[in-house]
């Protein structure tokens, strides 16, 4: 299996994911190789972008790049979706040269274009349940805590014209219940037309959600992948694969 990398390299957790998710390619879990990497900034654009090319570098991948930023500044505030299509049109003559059987969307922070879609079969990692929230896992996080969610998770999903609500490949539930939730959503029942942001035991609330989504995230990528490489999850016809114990498997084994 092919497979094409994309990714805005913003932070740790970009180079992470790409490091795991090679690691498993390497030491057989994923049966198939990393195509390209791609990734809409040019080197020298940011700090956390520039570890992330470096980082490529040191694990021999091909990397194209083609800066978001610098494309069309002027389009791009006249005519957002012509100037995605046309971002995107660019983007497609990079990476043809370089086959792939599926595009990993990894912290690839653009909405790419309608016909960029129907060219290339792409997955997307969403950090909230099927049915949950859209949006940044800022923005998820947020959400769930105003609303008292006491569930959460995340999939993967086929990525369409519907931010965030394509077909799902794959998903983990987590209980947001127990000794370590309960006293913090005990003490924000108190805060009733307060705004939460700006409270600590919304705050800490907050980390500890994201914490316990974070180290299951990078799992629910390779296993997906796996699972995919397989042949038990079919692009064109997803499962909605509930990974929730492998998963857990997965993160004992590792420790």
């Amino acid at each position: 299996m092919l497979i094409g990398w994309f990714s805005s390299g913003r932070d740790e957790a970009a180079r992470v994911l790409l490091k795991e998710t090679l690691k498993a390619i390497r030491e057989g879990v994923i049966k198939g190789r990393i195509s390209f990497v791609f990734v809409n900034r040019a080197f020298g654009e940011s700090e956390e972008s520039d570890k992330f090319f470096k980082l490529c570098e040191e694990l021999g991948l091909k990397t194209l790049s083609l800066s978001s930023g610098a494309f069309f500044p002027a389009e791009k505030l006249k005519d957002r979706e012509r100037w995605r299509s046309l971002y995107h049109e660019e983007v497609r003559e990079l990476i043809e040269p370089y086959p792939m059987d599926v595009g990993v969307l990894a912290g690839y922070m653009l909405i790419v274009s309608s016909s960029f879609l129907n060219r290339f079969p792409l997955m997307n990692l969403h950090p909230a349940l099927p049915w949950g929230p859209k949006g940044t896992w800022e923005e998820v996080m947020w959400e769930l805590i105003e609303k008292r969610q006491k569930e959460t998770g995340a999939m993967i999903h086929r990525v369409t014209e519907e931010l965030d609500r394509g077909p799902v490949l794959s998903f983990f539930k987590i209980n947001l219940k127990g000794p370590r939730f309960d006293p913090l959503w005990d003490q924000l029942e108190k805060r009733q037309g307060d705004n939460l942001r700006e409270k600590e035991e919304a705050r800490l609330l907050f980390r500890l959600i994201r914490e316990e989504e974070e180290k299951r995230e990078i799992p629910l990528l390779i296993l997906t992948l796996k699972t995919l490489s397989e042949g038990r999850i079919n692009l064109e016809s997803p499962p909605g694969l509930d990974l929730t114990r492998e998963i857990e498997d997965y993160l004992k084994r590792k420790e």
